[in-house]
């Protein structure tokens, strides 16, 4: 059986540790949904225990089928799961991702998520059909990214629309990641940036910047008197951006 998944066993920590770094149900696309010996021997070998695992993902995703029931083996297991995304969790594989308890990312890896996708054919009922049955795949993954990161819906299924590819750090924000490998204190953002969120406000605060370097000029000047042309045409600029 060409499985897409390998356990092993950290020498330092002792901790079992499963690796998926290909195609999920590499076999073939349908090759999870009508194999019954592909999620049973994944059962056995996750096994009934209650010790810690961690599960590395490198992985662009496959059938959503294999991954979901991955996901819910994961979920109900009694020991703590560590998810640690290696370089990529993307489509299937990032509904996997979320099943950890703890879910940690390298500074270079990416979680994609995306609407679900299928090559069918069949007459325009049958394509109906089709399309509803991908909405309803749609929802059950979201569901997953729900739990995990309390993101609303909407916004989840916008993002997924748009096909979105989430960096380490935005991954930890928006709540798909517990934290970045290796960065034990994450840079605080500066709060001024935070403040400046829209071309209002930053328009503002460049005037408030050029006016109060008019009056340290002023007070400093000769009987107080400025040249304030360039000071008129730099708001002037400013307001016409």
């Amino acid at each position: 059986m060409n499985k897409f998944w390998n356990w092993t066993r950290n020498a330092e920590t002792g901790e079992r540790e499963l690796a998926i770094d290909r195609a999920i149900a590499s076999d073939g696309f349908l090759s999870w949904l009508f194999d019954d010996l592909t999620p049973k021997k994944f059962r056995e070998e996750l096994g009934y225990g209650a010790d810690d695992i961690i599960v590395k993902i490198n992985s662009e995703g496959g059938d959503v089928f294999a991954a979901n029931e991955i996901y819910n083996m994961l979920k109900e297991y009694r020991g703590k799961v560590t998810v640690k995304i290696d370089a990529i969790a993307a489509s299937a594989a990032s509904v996997i991702a979320m099943a950890g308890d703890t879910v940690e990312i390298s500074p270079v890896g990416m979680i994609v998520i995306h609407n679900p996708w299928t090559v069918t054919e069949g007459d325009a009922e049958e394509l109906k059909i089709v399309a509803n049955q991908l909405d309803s795949v749609k929802e059950s993954i979201m569901n997953a990214y729900e739990l995990k990161t309390n993101l609303p819906r909407t916004k989840l299924s916008r993002m997924m629309d748009e096909e979105t590819f989430i960096h380490a750090r935005d991954a930890v924000k928006l709540g798909f990641a517990d934290k970045v490998i290796g960065e034990e204190n994450p840079p605080e953002e500066d709060s001024s940036i935070q403040n400046m969120s829209s071309r209002r406000q930053i328009m503002n605060c460049m005037m408030n910047a050029i006016k109060t370097k008019y009056e340290a000029e002023k007070e400093t000047a000769p009987d107080n008197r400025v040249d304030t042309t360039q000071l008129h045409k730099r708001l002037e600029l400013i307001k016409g951006a």
